[in-house]
């Protein structure tokens, strides 16, 4: 069986949680692989209504191991109050494994990122200010401790007496605040390492030894392709890649081993937090997509911003990752429309172009070029095959297709697992 990456197209937010929770009753394993408890995934099942953070969309699968990858940096607190929810719930968490290298988010991060954006004043990045960017730069830095750092009491004290040196000066020197206490913070993580301890392991054989045994493996990304760090709208970016070579980098396999790349887009166009985006509606139209969608953030209750597809951006997106295919989801959310725009172009400076910029400052004088198409005005909520689907609507996820070259694998139509059309295998 193969390895199936699932990557965001878009600006985050795209669906990612349905539609692993979809495909995880086939696989035996699924590895979330980037970014922190900044990123929501809403799943809708017959368990109910679940909003997770840092656990892999596939745990409510009895039969798969979902692992937190090496790529992932988890704030402990948040992980283990995400676990003790979904055991109330009568979720199995047993299944549950963390990579033995995924980097913590410890309380300096925290509070240096909130420290950070308020000194950026005007042109603050839009941060989740969840410590997430911080953790990453230590990463990096090699100032990180590391979810294995844990299972060591001894080697943790000493390590976080080194580093929590340097970030109290930084803390005092130039921000002005109190220092964190070294014996406070080192007990909370004991026992934080205490409560983990039964599912921190090496994991990268976990997922080796399905791959010999033939079975289905996931990667589930977070945020989306035009967040990343180095191909996104830099710097309004996450601070991990979610592309789909970032899969092989934060869950530890080969990149030969990923065989099917699925690109998740909405049928429309979001972004939560500052940066660019060409087909931004600040009009009733908009505004009317956010309420009917209820466009607002799953981790922050942000309102998102609300617009027209893109197809120059979604072909970018699909250029960077490889899609095999993609999942269109919340497609009924646009059963109301007379009409429908989808960008086929961008307007610069008084030309045509049909590329995406990597230029920020370039890409906000983008205005977007619109192709018009017709509603189809009639819920499509209770349509289950392809064929049922109004006639207007088949030609809009056609046009997709042609202008994201690749073929279209998957459509949602409302949130349950069940409200999904299987158009073509992606297996």
């Amino acid at each position: 069986m193969p390895v199936i990456a699932i990557i965001g197209g878009q600006w985050g937010d795209e669906g990612k949680g349905k539609v692993v929770d979809l495909l995880a009753q086939k696989a035996r394993v699924v590895v979330r692989f980037s970014g922190g408890d900044n990123a929501g995934h809403t799943v809708v099942n017959p368990h109910g209504t679940f909003r997770l953070h840092l656990i892999p969309s596939g745990i409510f699968s009895p039969h798969t191991a979902c692992i937190i990858g090496n790529g992932v940096v988890i704030n402990p607190s948040v992980l283990i109050d995400e676990i003790d929810q979904l055991n109330q719930r009568g979720v199995d968490t047993t299944r549950l494994f963390i990579s033995d290298r995924a980097n913590l988010i410890m309380p300096y991060h925290i509070l240096l990122d909130g420290l950070e954006e308020e000194s950026r004043g005007g042109k603050a990045l839009g941060t989740t200010r969840k410590g997430v960017g911080p953790a990453f730069t230590d990463k990096t830095a090699r100032l990180g401790i590391r979810s294995g750092d844990l299972l060591d009491k001894e080697a943790l004290l000493e390590r976080l007496r080194s580093v929590l040196d340097y970030k109290n000066t930084i803390l005092t020197k130039i921000y002005g605040v109190s220092p964190l206490s070294l014996d406070d913070v080192y007990r909370q993580y004991c026992q934080y390492g205490e409560r983990l301890a039964p599912y921190i392991r090496e994991t990268t054989i976990m997922v080796e030894e399905a791959l010999n045994r033939d079975e289905l493996v996931l990667l589930e990304g977070a945020q989306g392709a035009l967040l990343d760090p180095d191909f996104g709208t830099y710097p309004y970016t996450t601070s991990s890649s979610p592309l789909a070579g970032g899969g092989c980098l934060g869950a530890g396999l080969g990149p030969t081993r990923i065989n099917h790349i699925l690109g998740v887009f909405k049928a429309y166009c979001t972004r939560v937090g500052s940066g660019p985006m060409p087909t931004e509606l600040k009009d009733e139209t908009g505004n009317l997509i956010r309420e009917e969608a209820h466009e607002y953030g799953t981790t922050t209750g942000r309102p998102r911003r609300c617009g027209w597809f893109d197809a120059i951006a979604a072909r970018f997106s699909n250029r960077i990752n490889g899609f095999t295919g993609t999942a269109i989801t919340r497609l009924d959310i646009l059963d109301t429309f007379p009409s429908l725009k989808i960008c086929v172009a961008y307007e610069l400076d008084g030309h045509n172009i049909d590329y995406f910029p990597g230029n920020v400052a370039t890409l906000e004088r983008c205005q977007p070029i619109y192709e018009e198409l017709a509603g189809w005005q009639t819920p499509t909520t209770n349509i289950r095959e392809y064929e049922n689907l109004p006639l207007q609507a088949q030609q809009y996820l056609t046009r997709l297709e042609e202008l994201l070259s690749c073929p279209v694998n998957l459509i949602c139509v409302g949130p349950d697992r069940e409200q999904t059309i299987h158009k073509t295998p992606i297996l």
